[in-house]
């Protein structure tokens, strides 16, 4: 009887550790999932103030650059899909919206960029001042962009660790969709050319002729002698064997007068070496 009752006992502890283990799991599920929305909720307030400002900047630019007619239909197409999604769409973004809102952002980007060609356009407050809204519109929808995308990422992970991933599939919770720029453009690295910054000169500009590298000095383990570091750092030139200005011996058969600079042949009448067995001349 003991021992039923333990066990009974021990089967209830373990069932309200699990239901704890379960309820905490859920909880955390739905906290995640408020927070995703409510970040969504903020992204979702910048991008009608976009599609308000996008309208202004249109008709302005309309006013002064009508070449960029492409480029403005473009733009209101984009606008209109997207705020037909935005009504059609639930509290959380689906990909496709996901998509028109970063071909949006691209669109609105291209336009400012051709703006430049435009001087009077540039000039103009209205635009300068819807330019700035829109800047920083787009920040804001970057910033809440990242944090919507942190509070996704806790979610889904939630979503598929063990043993959370028995309790998201008992009360379906699904995975969240990122809100992430698919545009090539933006996500491509700038490439940067050092070779461009430095000061290139003219085009006619004679260049320098490359300089030669020293040949390589022999070194032989063998030998006793160290090697020479200057020899590493002396650029290659014609070595010519210095002129020695020793005194020559003369050859035998004749009399040679050494080479010029080293030592002098007597004159005629000059000394003359005694022969043996002779007398020294000064006591002559």
């Amino acid at each position: 009887m003991g021992t039923a009752i333990t066990v009974i006992i021990i089967i209830l502890v373990i069932v309200v550790i699990l239901a704890l283990i379960g309820g905490a799991s859920y909880n955390g599920f739905v906290k995640s999932r408020n927070l995703i929305q409510e970040s969504w909720r903020q992204i979702d307030v910048e991008l009608n103030r976009r599609y308000e400002l996008i309208p202004n900047l249109v008709e302005t630019v309309r006013a002064y650059a009508a070449h960029e007619r492409n480029t403005l239909e473009d733009i209101t197409r984009l606008r209109s899909q997207a705020q037909q999604l935005s009504q059609a769409g639930g509290s959380l973004p689906s990909q496709e919206r996901a998509d028109v809102e970063a071909a949006l952002s691209g669109a609105v980007r291209n336009l400012i960029v051709s703006v430049e060609a435009y001087p009077d356009l540039k000039s103009n407050q209205n635009f300068l001042e819807l330019q700035r809204q829109l800047a920083e519109t787009e920040d804001r929808i970057a910033a809440g962009r990242r944090f919507y995308n942190a509070n996704v990422r806790v979610y889904n992970t939630k979503v598929e660790s063990v043993p959370s991933n028995i309790i998201a599939s008992m009360f379906k919770f699904e995975k969240a969709t990122y809100f992430e720029v698919e545009e090539p453009a933006v996500r491509q690295a700038p490439d940067v050319n050092f070779g461009e910054i430095a000061y290139r000169g003219d085009q006619d500009q004679r260049q320098l002729p490359p300089q030669q590298s020293a040949p390589p000095v022999q070194f032989d383990p063998r030998s006793d002698e160290l090697p020479n570091p200057q020899e590493y750092q002396q650029p290659p030139q014609s070595r010519q064997p210095p002129q020695q200005n020793r005194y020559q011996a003369p050859q035998p058969g004749g009399d040679q007068a050494p080479q010029q600079g080293g030592y002098q042949a007597p004159q005629p009448g000059g000394y003359v070496p005694p022969e043996t067995g002779s007398q020294n001349p000064n006591q002559q």
